[in-house]
């Protein structure tokens, strides 16, 4: 066992490793350093910190070493360590990829080659840290998955308590003042818009106006953008709680919410919820019709697609549903350029496939009360051990889609450092998860997730904006 973790230890080293050179090579410091160091392997010249882009230069073929050599060590550990036998072939593709990868960076940086050579170089370099990654979610399931679960193929709500089933009237509750009683409903309507939701969708906005406009980004555009997103959150968060307040009701980290304890009327809730809805796209419109068109679009995939048809009927509700995460980045973008671009859609590609490395998570803690509303979560239908493995899938093709956002804009070293620094972070929390297999274990890989992207669309912002 103790040598099984060392092993695993040393793929995730090698993984992170390998993603460091290949979202630093994406980046534009990167790839303006290559013109300054036209020999190889290692450059002429003196050591001077007068000469940025040669340091950058030196320091990135150093690293090239150095994880060279990591991953060979890796390799030759996991050939005599590992048993399954897919896990030696991700390990030899990975060793077979390298020189490869060094040999298209050798003779682009001493050809000067442009054209689609540095692209060929970058798709190897993830290929190689696919390689190590999906090598790390099959040793790490051999390692420790079991086979003693026994996941709900088909799961079925648990009866509702006789206690709710008839929609009773609310509960008495002590005298309020006036004060209190509007405090209360206040209170009660915010609930309603999942405010803890907000921070994070605005933030994916934010950055994909950051890259559209740069600079030029104006402040009427922020505004009108991020107040039509809030309001469009509060309103597909409303018509969630109205929709699910009978299955609310089932579970525990649910039964408090405001419509579930007839708190607010549904009726009003719905009313709130069709306000909210026209204030956002009012707010959108003010932008562009095709920012309005994609709010509106934005809850009703949310408020419908995913709340009435994914989240109940199909496994893949998770993955599916990350489209609704990933629409505020085309919002962002449409805001500013009135059309949807290619960085734009990447961008909404790493929220896509961050949602379901972030979200399962949360249902590893949450599976009973998943089980008992009747949802089919990953870990409810396949297991724990399945659910785990897929977030590092999910987990190293956010990294990769994270690179090809590198690759396409201007972003700088603050990005690449931010998603290489966080990603290990990530990688870290995963890997314990899989070792612990404790709801404190899987709450602490979720916080990570959120880091992550947090501070990922922040270094996009700053990189955008200031840098």
């Amino acid at each position: 066992m103790a040598v099984n973790q060392r092993f695993s230890g040393l793929l995730a080293a090698t993984a992170v490793g390998v993603y460091l050179l290949v979202i630093a090579g994406a980046t534009s410091a990167v790839t303006d350093a290559v013109t300054a160091c036209t020999t190889w392997p290692l450059c002429r010249g003196p050591v001077s910190l007068a000469d940025p882009a040669l340091l950058i230069a030196r320091g990135h073929r150093l690293t090239a070493a150095v994880v060279g050599v990591l991953a060979l060590v890796t390799v030759v550990s996991g050939l005599r360590v590992a048993t399954r036998p897919r896990v030696k072939v991700a390990l030899l593709l990975a060793v077979v990829l390298y020189p490869v990868q060094v040999a298209l960076g050798a003779f682009v940086a001493t050809s000067g080659a442009a054209g689609q050579l540095p692209g060929a170089h970058l798709a190897v370099g993830m290929g190689i840290f696919t390689a190590f990654v999906l090598a790390l979610a099959w040793h790490l399931e051999a390692e420790t998955g079991s086979d003693d679960e026994n996941p709900v193929r088909n799961p079925s709500p648990d009866p509702m308590p006789d206690d709710v089933a008839e929609d009773p009237a609310p509960s008495p509750t002590v005298a309020m003042t006036t004060r209190e009683r509007l405090v209360a409903t206040a209170s009660a309507y915010f609930r309603l818009t999942k405010p803890r939701l907000m921070w994070l969708l605005c933030l994916v906005a934010a950055a994909a106006m950051a890259l559209a406009a740069g600079p030029a980004l104006t402040v009427r555009t922020v505004l009108l953008t991020l107040g039509g997103g809030v309001l469009a959150i509060g309103s597909s968060g409303t018509f969630n709680h109205v929709l699910e307040r009978d299955v609310d009701k089932r579970m525990d980290r649910t039964s408090d919410r405001p419509i579930a304890t007839h708190q607010i009327p549904v009726r009003n809730a719905m009313t709130f919820g069709v306000a909210l809805a026209l204030a956002s796209l009012g707010l959108f419109w003010l932008v562009n019709p095709l920012a309005a068109a994609l709010g509106l679009a934005a809850i009703l995939f949310y408020s419908v697609i995913y709340t009435l048809v994914l989240k109940p009927n199909t496994v893949q509700n998770t993955v599916l549903g990350g489209a609704a995460g990933a629409l505020p980045a085309l919002i962002g973008w449409a805001a500013v350029e009135g059309s949807i671009g290619v960085p734009g859609l990447v961008l909404a590609g790493v929220i896509f496939l961050w949602t379901p490395a972030h979200f399962y998570n949360l249902a590893l803690a949450y599976k009973d009360d998943y089980e008992a509303g009747g949802f089919p979560m990953m870990p409810v239908v396949r297991g724990e051990t399945a659910t785990r493995k897929h977030i590092v899938y999910y987990l190293g093709a956010t990294l990769v889609a994270s690179g090809v956002l590198a690759a396409l804009t201007s972003l700088g070293a603050l990005y690449s450092l931010t998603s290489a620094a966080l990603g290990a972070v990530f990688l870290w929390a995963v890997v314990r998860l899989h070792r612990e297999q404790t709801e404190q274990a899987a709450f602490r890989a979720f916080h990570a997730s959120n880091a992550y992207l947090g501070l990922l669309l922040v270094a996009v912002v700053v990189d955008a904006l200031v840098l």
